[in-house]
C-alpha cells in the first residue's frame, strides 16, 4: 500500500504542477455546470405565434391577450389571412399559428362551445407537443373565466376537439406534482449533469495518464520498480478519486445555493454511493489507458464511451421511451444507475432501501473494472 500512495502522489505533483490540467479538474467542471443548466432546459419561453383573428370581437381580442401575457408565447404577426400566416410559418419566423374563426363569440353565447385552430411547426418533435400543451393550458384557463360572464355553471369549452355535450359523462381528473411540485427542470437536470461533467473529465484523465507514461517512456522505468499490478493501478487511480470527490462535493454546494436543488436525502448515503461510483468511472478511464499506446487513442475510445454513456443514461431522454434491447443494454451504463441515484437521493429523499439495486450494480461494475484494469496492465507489454 505504501508504494500506491507514492505513486498517488507523484500524480498529485504532477496535477498540481500542470496548471491547465488542474484548471481542468478545479474551475472547468463548475463554469461548466453553471452555463449547462440554464442552456439543458425543457422549458420553452416566447414562442413565436402568429394570429389569424376572423372575429373581432372582446371574446377573441380577451384570448389573444391571454396569449400574449402568458409568457409562453410572444405575438410576432397578426392578420385576419391564413395564408399569411402559413408564410409566416413556412419561413421559420413563427412556431405556432392561432386562428379564431368567424362566429367565435357568438357560438360560445348560443352553444357553450366554439373551436379554434393552433397550426403548430413539429419539426422539433418533443417541443411542439410542449407548446401545444402550454396553448392548451392557456384555452382552459381563458375557458373557465368566461363561465361567469356567459351565464354558466360549468366552464364553457375551448378546444380544437369536439366539445363535451349534455349528458355526455366526465372525469373530473385532478393531478399533483410528487418531489418536485414547482416542476422546476434544474432540480432534475442539475444533479445528471454534475454526473455527468464527473465522468467525463474523470475518465479523460485517467484514460490519458497512463497513454502520456508510454509516450514520454517513463513508464518502462516503472516497470523495472518491485510495484505489483494492483498498487499501480490503485496508485493511479487514488488522486483522481479524491479530485472526484471534491468536484461532486463542489457541484452539489453549486447546485444548492445556486439552483436550489433539494438535498431532503441523506448526503452521507450520496457520498457513500459516489465513492463506489468513481471507482466504476475512473476504472473505465484506465481500462483505455492500458489498450491505447497514445493519448490521441485514448481520447478519441474515450469520446466514443461518452457518447453512449450520455445518450444511454436517461439524463436528456427517458430510458422507458427507448427500445426494449436498448434499455437492456443500458443497465451495463454505469452513468444511468448513478444519475438516478442522485436523483432519487436529493429529490425524493430516498434511502439505501430504494437504491439498494442499482447501488448493487454499481459496486460489481466498479469491481469487475477494477479487476479488469488490473489484468490488463502488463509489465511486459508496455
Amino acid at each position: 500500500m505504501r508504494r500506491a500512495l507514492i505513486l498517488a502522489w507523484t500524480e498529485v505533483l504532477h496535477v498540481v504542477r500542470d496548471r491547465a490540467t488542474l484548471a481542468q479538474v478545479l474551475l472547468i467542471p463548475f463554469i461548466q455546470l453553471l452555463i449547462l443548466a440554464n442552456a439543458a432546459t425543457f422549458e420553452i419561453r416566447d414562442t413565436p405565434l402568429y394570429v389569424v383573428d376572423q372575429d373581432h370581437t372582446s371574446a377573441s381580442r380577451g384570448l389573444v391577450t391571454r396569449f400574449a401575457a402568458s409568457g409562453d408565447f410572444g405575438i410576432v404577426g397578426a392578420s385576419p389571412s391564413p395564408e399569411l400566416a402559413n408564410e409566416r410559418l413556412l419561413s421559420g419566423d413563427v412556431t405556432m399559428v392561432l386562428t379564431i374563426p368567424h362566429d367565435f363569440e357568438r357560438e360560445l353565447v348560443r352553444n357553450h362551445a366554439a373551436t379554434v385552430q393552433l397550426v403548430v411547426n413539429a419539426e422539433k418533435g418533443m417541443a411542439a407537443g410542449i407548446v401545444q400543451f402550454y396553448a392548451s393550458r392557456i384555452l382552459t384557463r381563458y375557458a373557465e373565466e368566461l363561465a361567469p360572464e356567459i351565464g354558466v355553471g360549468a366552464s364553457p369549452s375551448i378546444g380544437v376537439e369536439a366539445a363535451p355535450r349534455r349528458g355526455t359523462p366526465q372525469l373530473d381528473v385532478r393531478t399533483r406534482a410528487w418531489y418536485n411540485p414547482t416542476l422546476d427542470y434544474r432540480h432534475y437536470m442539475v444533479p445528471g449533469i454534475l454526473v455527468a461533467l464527473v465522468t467525463l473529465i474523470g475518465t479523460l484523465l485517467t484514460a490519458q495518464n497512463i497513454a502520456r507514461e508510454k509516450e514520454l517512456g517513463t513508464l518502462e522505468q516503472l516497470n523495472v520498480t518491485p510495484i505489483t499490478r494492483g498498487q499501480f493501478i490503485t496508485g493511479k487511480l487514488l488522486p483522481f478519486w479524491v479530485l472526484g470527490m471534491f468536484e461532486l462535493a463542489g457541484g452539489l454546494a453549486l447546485g444548492r445555493f445556486v439552483f436550489g436543488v433539494p438535498i431532503l436525502g441523506s448526503p452521507v448515503l450520496l457520498f457513500a454511493v459516489s465513492a463506489v461510483y468513481l471507482i466504476a468511472a475512473l476504472g473505465i478511464g484506465l481500462w483505455i489507458s492500458t489498450i491505447v499506446e497514445t493519448q490521441q487513442q485514448a481520447m478519441f475510445v474515450t469520446f466514443f464511451i461518452m457518447m453512449i454513456y450520455l445518450l444511454m443514461s436517461g439524463l436528456f431522454t427517458p430510458i422507458d421511451s427507448m427500445p426494449k434491447w436498448v434499455q437492456i443494454v443500458a443497465e451495463l451504463n454505469p452513468v444511468r444507475h448513478f444519475v438516478a441515484i442522485s436523483r432519487a437521493v436529493l429529490v425524493k429523499g430516498a434511502t439505501l432501501r430504494e437504491i439498494e439495486q442499482p447501488f448493487l450494480i454499481l459496486a460489481v461494475f466498479a469491481a469487475a473494472v477494477f479487476t479488469l484494469a488490473v489484468r490488463q496492465y502488463s509489465k511486459r507489454a508496455a
